[in-house]
C-alpha cells in the first residue's frame, strides 16, 4: 500500500492547488478552456478561480478509473480499511481547516461546519468496517451435487453527483463506503462549493493513501458534463443527490444502470395535542432554520394541532427573534447567508407568492450582508396550499398550519408529492411511532428534528424524494452487486 505522509505533520502545510482537479491520477486543469469563480456567499469574495472539465477530460476520468479499479479491488480488505481510518485521522488534525472552509464556501455557521465535520469523520470510519463485512452465502440447489455461491462484488466505477448545501458530508458519504467496498469514483461535486464538495476530500484520500486514479473529481458546469458524467458507459452505477426535476432527468439518462437518488423533501413536522411544546419549539427552530433552512430535510412545514397551536406560535416566534443573523464565522451567529443570488431570487418569489394568496407574515425582512444573501428568519401562518408549504422553500421560511385533530394533521403531512424526512412530537411515544408509521416517508423521527444527524443511519425517502438508501449497511448493499457462481460437484445428465 503506498505510503502516506503523518497526518500531524502534513495538517501544519494547509492544502491549495484547488485551482486543479485529479483527473486520471494527474491534478490538472480542466481542458474546457473556460473557467468559474468560486465565491464566499457571505463576503463575495473570490475564493479560487478553477479552470473548468469539458467532456473529454469526463472520458479521460472514466477510463482512468476503470483501469485503476480491479487492482483496488484486489486489495485486502484492511488495506481498504486502513486508508478510511487514516483519511479520518486527517480529518482530526485538520479540523480547523475544514471547518474554514466550510464557512467560507457554503455561507454555513460554524456550528453547522463543525456538525459537517464530525458527520464526515463518522462516515470514514463507518466506511473503514465496510471493507471486512462484504458478505456473499450459500444458495440452495434443487440439483443433487451441485452447490451455488452467490459472491457479493463492488458494482465497478460509481459515479457521484453531489450538491452545495452540506458538499462535504454529500459527496463523502457516497465516496468513502464506494472506495471501501472496492469501487473506483468520479465525483462531480456541484459548482457553487468544489472545494469542500470535492476537491478537498480528494487531497485528504490521496495523502491517506489511496492509489492514483481510483477517485477522480470533475469541476464543471452540469449543463456542459453532466450528461456526460452520468451517461458514460463505464459507469456502473449513479448516485446522486440534488433536486427532484434533476433526479427524474438522471433516471431517463442513465440507462442500465444501478441509481441511487436522494431528491426533495417537504418535510413536516407535526405537533400533537399532549406534546411537550417547550420541546418541540427547540425541535423545530433548529429543524427550520439550521443553515438558513438549505437543508433536503428541513421541516419546511410544522403541522400543530388546534388546541395548542396558538400557544405554539407565540413561544416559536419569540424563540426565532432572538437567532443572531450575519457573518457565518462569528460563533454567535445562528442564520447566514443563502447561496447564491438564484436561490434567493427562489426564496423570495415563494415567499411573495405565499403572502398573496393570504398567507400571513409575522416575521421577515429584507435581505442584507455585504453580498446582499442574508435573508432574516421568515415565519408564516397559512394553509398548506400556501406556495411556501406546497413548495420545497430550501430557505428560511416556515410555514405553520392548524391542524383538526391528528388524523387532520396526517392528512396535511402527507399532502405532498415528497416523501423524505418528517417529525413528531407527543408525549405517548407509542403513540407518536403509530403515526409515524403512517407518514408516507423515508425518515420519521419521534420527538426529534427531522434534520436528522446520526451518520450511522440509512437516509433516503419515498415518493418524488427518491429511490435508494445511504448510509450505514445500506451503503454495502447499494454499492456492490450480487454474483451467481455454481459449481456442479457430481455427474448429472442434461436433457439434451
Amino acid at each position: 500500500m503506498t505510503q502516506t505522509m503523518s497526518p500531524q505533520l502534513r495538517a501544519s502545510e494547509r492544502y491549495d492547488g484547488f485551482d486543479k482537479m485529479p483527473i486520471a491520477g494527474t491534478w490538472r486543469a480542466g481542458s474546457s478552456g473556460g473557467s468559474k469563480a468560486d465565491l464566499d456567499p457571505w463576503s463575495g469574495d473570490t475564493l479560487v478561480e478553477i479552470p473548468l472539465a469539458d467532456t473529454e477530460d469526463v472520458d479521460e476520468a472514466f477510463r482512468m478509473a476503470h483501469e485503476a479499479q480491479p487492482a483496488w479491488a484486489a486489495q485486502a480488505p484492511a488495506e481498504r480499511a486502513e486508508v478510511m481510518r487514516t483519511a479520518a485521522a486527517i480529518f482530526e488534525a485538520r479540523k480547523d481547516e475544514i471547518v474554514g472552509w466550510i464557512v467560507r464556501e457554503s455561507g454555513g455557521t460554524v456550528a453547522k461546519g463543525e456538525l459537517e465535520w464530525g458527520l464526515v469523520r463518522s462516515v470514514l470510519y463507518e466506511a473503514a468496517s465496510m471493507s471486512s463485512h462484504v458478505e456473499g452465502r450459500i444458495m440452495p440447489s434443487d440439483v443433487p451435487g451441485k452447490e451455488s455461491r452467490v459472491y457479493r462484488r463492488p458494482v465497478g466505477v460509481v459515479a457521484v453527483i453531489s450538491p452545495w448545501n452540506f458538499p462535504l458530508q454529500l459527496s463523502a458519504r457516497s465516496v468513502a463506503p464506494a472506495l471501501a467496498v472496492g469501487n473506483a469514483v468520479v465525483l462531480k461535486p456541484a459548482g457553487d462549493t468544489p472545494v469542500t464538495g470535492g476537491l478537498l476530500l480528494a487531497k485528504i484520500f490521496e495523502d491517506a493513501g489511496l492509489p492514483p486514479g481510483v477517485l477522480n473529481v470533475l469541476i464543471g458546469r452540469g449543463r456542459d458534463i453532466g450528461d456526460a458524467v452520468v451517461e458514460h458507459p463505464l459507469a456502473r452505477m449513479v448516485s446522486f443527490t440534488g433536486s427532484t426535476p434533476v433526479g427524474e432527468g438522471i433516471i431517463k439518462k442513465a440507462g442500465v444502470k444501478k441509481v441511487a437518488l436522494e431528491l426533495g423533501g417537504n418535510g413536516p413536522l407535526v405537533i400533537l395535542d399532549d406534546a411537550d411544546l417547550d420541546r418541540a419549539v427547540d425541535a423545530a427552530v433548529f429543524g427550520s432554520f439550521f443553515h438558513a433552512g438549505q437543508i433536503c430535510m428541513i421541516a419546511n412545514r410544522v403541522i400543530v394541532d388546534a388546541s395548542v397551536h396558538d400557544a405554539f406560535v407565540g413561544r416559536f416566534v419569540e424563540r426565532v427573534q432572538a437567532l443572531t443573523v450575519g457573518d457565518p464565522s462569528d460563533e454567535g451567529t445562528h442564520i447566514g447567508p443563502v447561496i447564491n443570488r438564484s436561490q434567493l431570487d427562489g426564496i423570495r418569489d415563494k415567499l411573495t407568492r405565499a403572502r398573496e394568496e393570504g398567507a400571513e407574515q409575522v416575521l421577515g425582512g429584507d435581505p442584507g450582508g455585504p453580498s446582499g444573501l442574508v435573508l432574516p428568519p421568515h415565519v408564516l401562518l397559512a394553509g398548506n396550499d400556501a406556495a411556501t408549504a406546497r413548495e420545497e422553500v430550501f430557505g428560511p421560511v416556515i410555514t405553520i398550519i392548524r391542524a383538526d385533530g391528528e388524523d387532520d394533521a396526517l392528512r396535511i403531512a402527507n399532502d405532498t408529492e415528497y416523501g423524505l424526512s418528517s417529525a413528531v412530537f407527543t408525549e405517548d411515544v407509542e403513540r407518536g411511532v403509530r403515526f409515524a408509521l403512517r407518514v408516507d416517508a423515508g425518515m420519521t423521527h419521534v420527538n426529534d428534528s427531522p434534520v436528522n444527524d446520526d451518520s450511522n443511519t440509512a437516509f433516503g425517502g419515498e415518493k418524488a424524494s427518491g429511490i435508494g438508501r445511504f448510509g450505514g449497511r445500506w451503503a454495502i448493499e447499494e454499492f456492490t452487486t450480487d454474483h451467481w457462481v455454481s459449481v456442479q460437484h457430481a455427474g448429472r445428465s442434461f436433457p439434451l
